[in-house]
């Protein structure tokens, strides 16, 4: 039953944006954990727990992170094919260095064996640079809009007041009442992470319609810092099906130097600039941003919630992709559409830094063929792509897509 209009968008997303989270970090050996005494730390209930990550200072962080995916998907050794780059986040370990000013500068370095991926982010700019193909990409906010940018940017360093706003600890408050429609949500034992005593929170789905047994986030009992999410599959409550999570960590502030990029002598080197939405094409799914014929429905409440997309050409998409290029047509957003432009070579239609894959042959191992579409299936999520163009997603088992479906 669709009961999209029936419920408020921060009911209707408040448990799944937590699921979505944890699942979009992933696709870790884990951290280092040891146990803490229960009476090392002042006890805390899980709504105090919340109001402390609201109302965390912003503070700087570096360190390494170690990510394992454990989501039941073939092993289609993507490293071997394009080095290390983000499609490494679809099984197995990957190590990571991460770099924070605490404001508007990071730096992230995924490590492959011979290989590295980063993306460097200072303000209004970006890098991003991969060894593997010797390509270096420098994204810059459209000068048309670095005034608009930087008075978005100081608006939302000091909001401004209007009305009653809530404070943090009144916010935290409220999205962990919604959350608890759907969902138990406790505290357990302290435990230790990259050598930091952490308090954890536990959330519990209230239904057996999900594929996903419970979430654990661990705080940094000093700074509220999250130092490590873990998700466990029903399929396998023992091992965590997806763990990111922090081995060591600092909160000193780094060099500002680690922020500064230059590309190696002798890489390719492309700039792109960014234009900024259009005001007023920001809006919920299904507005006009995205175009008067976009199909999007939404279906079920919390943990069973199916997202749904039509008129989806994947065979187009899948032969772009392949040559490094996009899909033909348009967005629906003038503003996505001239975006989509800046990221693409005028004359080849290429995309920056993407190598040639042959991704059909990539969707076939990744999908099973059903009566009526193909099915991917992990231990977190469910994607259904039917024959008649639509593509419905999931933490639910891959029946509930097969009945929707119809």
């Amino acid at each position: 039953m669709d009961t999209t209009r029936s419920l408020s968008p921060r009911v209707r997303w408040a448990v799944p944006a937590v699921a979505a989270g944890a699942v979009a970090a992933a696709f870790l050996v884990p951290a280092t954990v040891g146990a803490v005494a229960s009476d090392e730390l002042p006890a805390v209930t899980a709504d105090e727990l919340v109001d402390r990550v609201a109302a965390a200072e912003k503070v700087p962080v570096s360190g390494t992170v170690v990510y394992t995916a454990r989501l039941g998907l073939p092993d289609v050794t993507v490293s071997e094919l394009q080095g290390a780059g983000p499609l490494d986040l679809l099984g197995g370990s990957t190590t990571m260095r991460v770099w924070s000013d605490g404001e508007d500068s990071s730096r992230a370095a995924l490590l492959g064996d011979v290989s590295e991926y980063s993306v460097v982010r200072s303000g209004p700019e970006a890098w991003t640079y991969s060894s593997a193909d010797d390509e270096a990409v420098h994204y810059v906010v459209d000068p048309a809009d670095l005034e608009r940018y930087e008075a978005l940017a100081d608006e939302a360093a000091e909001p401004s007041v209007e009305g009653d706003v809530p404070t943090p600890s009144e916010a935290a408050d409220l999205a962990l009442a919604q959350a608890r429609i759907y969902t138990d949500i406790t505290t357990t034992d302290p435990v230790e992470v990259a050598g930091r005593s952490a308090y954890q929170v536990e959330l519990r789905p209230q239904t057996d319609g999900t594929l996903v047994d419970r979430i654990r986030v661990a705080v940094d009992a000093e700074t509220s810092v999250v130092l490590r999410t873990q998700v466990w599959s029903v399929q396998d409550t023992e091992d965590p099906a997806l763990e990111v999570g922090f081995t060591d960590v600092s909160f000193d502030a780094p060099d500002p130097s680690v922020f500064d990029f230059s590309p190696p002598a002798g890489a390719e080197v492309r700039e792109v600039e960014v234009p900024l939405p259009e005001p007023g094409t920001m809006e919920k799914p299904g507005s006009e941003a995205l175009g008067e014929d976009a199909g999007f429905a939404v279906s079920g409440t919390g943990w069973e919630t199916v997202v749904e997309v039509s008129d989806v050409d994947v065979e187009e998409i899948l032969g772009a992709t392949a040559e490094g290029r996009l899909p033909g047509g348009s967005t629906g957003s003038s503003g996505a559409d001239d975006l989509l432009e800046e990221f693409t070579d005028a004359e080849e239609g290429e995309l920056p830094g993407i190598p040639e894959l042959d991704t059909q042959a990539l969707y076939d191992q990744l999908t099973t063929p059903v009566d009526g579409g193909r099915l991917l299936t992990s231990a977190l999520l469910s994607v259904l792509v039917t024959d008649d163009g639509r593509v419905l997603a999931g933490a639910v088992p891959p029946a509930t897509l097969e009945e929707l479906a119809g």
